[in-house]
């Protein structure tokens, strides 16, 4: 499961900056080309699309951080009801915070409210694991008071992903990458392969470097781990929002490869991600500069044919 280092300064109204959601797969789709300054825009071009299953999240709890010389340190935390039996799994059951508890959170000051919330991957057909990941995520807003009540309201609540982005807006997603474990010279980075009457080996570089400097730069392609690195793909428009697969299916025939059926809600973003199936992917409010403006998506054409050549 990635981490999240980093969070926008988001709205001024409290609202949550992040979700999170199970990769599904790839298809293609038909849409009308929004990019301004491509040479096929305003005309219908087919794109990849990725789909990701977005159950809702269930909120345990909430913490408030004050920030000191040595970081961010918890000052504050309550804890909801309603915790299901599979969250067992991770960790044990906290009891709901009494109404003292409460009332001694809401007095509480500080820098940053985060809710904690858990996923609820029994719900989904795909990933064949009831145990649920948990996270924190930012609450935004311009007054601390106001993100605070937010929290406190949120407690044991559900929270769907249609209140992080709609479509036609932009979203950071985070994932960690397919993993290929320990990789030669040639496999991870592509040099050519050694002439055929090379003395020693074929399948590695030619040289480490001079003698002078007598150290090896980190500009030398070497053997080492291949994959399973965090990675963070800004800017990614989120072309469609299914909240119902029965009513609109999304799901191809014969199912999503190594995933299955879509039964919960989706999100249909335009490009891939990273990630195998099944893999959790984190979602964030944009952080860079890039103005998310809310534009009409015209998805003329959705393919839900076989992936599996039937």
């Amino acid at each position: 499961m990635p981490r999240i280092r980093a969070w926008p300064d988001g709205p001024k109204q409290p609202t949550l900056e992040g979700f999170a959601g199970y990769k599904v797969g790839m298809t293609h789709a038909f849409i009308v080309d929004y990019r301004k300054r491509s040479t096929t825009a305003g005309q219908e071009v087919s794109v990849p699309v990725t789909v990701v299953e977005v159950p809702p999240l269930r909120v345990l709890g909430a913490r408030i951080y004050a920030r000191n010389p040595y970081g961010a340190r918890v000052v504050g935390e309550v804890w909801g009801p309603g915790a299901i039996e599979e969250i067992e799994r991770r960790i044990p059951k906290h009891p709901e915070s009494s109404a003292d508890a409460l009332a001694q959170f809401g007095d509480t000051a500080g820098d940053d409210v985060r809710l904690v919330v858990h996923t609820q991957p029994q719900l989904l057909t795909g990933t064949g694991s009831k145990t649920p990941e948990i996270f924190e995520i930012r609450v935004s807003g311009e007054k601390f008071a106001d993100r605070r009540a937010f929290a406190t309201a949120q407690l044991g609540q559900e929270i769907a992903a249609d209140q992080l982005a709609k479509e036609g807006e932009f979203v950071d997603v985070i994932g960690v990458t397919k993993g290929f474990g320990f990789q030669g010279h040639i496999q991870r980075w592509g040099v050519k392969l050694q002439p055929r009457k090379n003395s020693k080996h074929r399948r590695m570089i030619g040289t480490l470097g001079p003698h002078n400097p007598s150290f090896v730069s980190y500009r030398i392609p070497q053997a080492g781990q291949q994959g399973y690195h965090r990675r963070t793909q800004f800017n990614m428009r989120v072309l469609k929002i299914v909240r119902d697969p029965r009513s609109d299916p999304i799901t191809p025939a014969g199912g999503f490869p190594h995933y299955g059926e879509v039964r919960s809600s989706c999100l249909v973003l335009h490009g891939s991600l990273p990630g195998p199936a099944k893999r959790l992917l984190r979602f964030r409010m944009p952080i860079r500069s890039r103005v998310a403006i809310v534009e009409k998506v015209d998805l003329h054409y959705f393919s839900t044919r076989s992936k599996q050549g039937a």
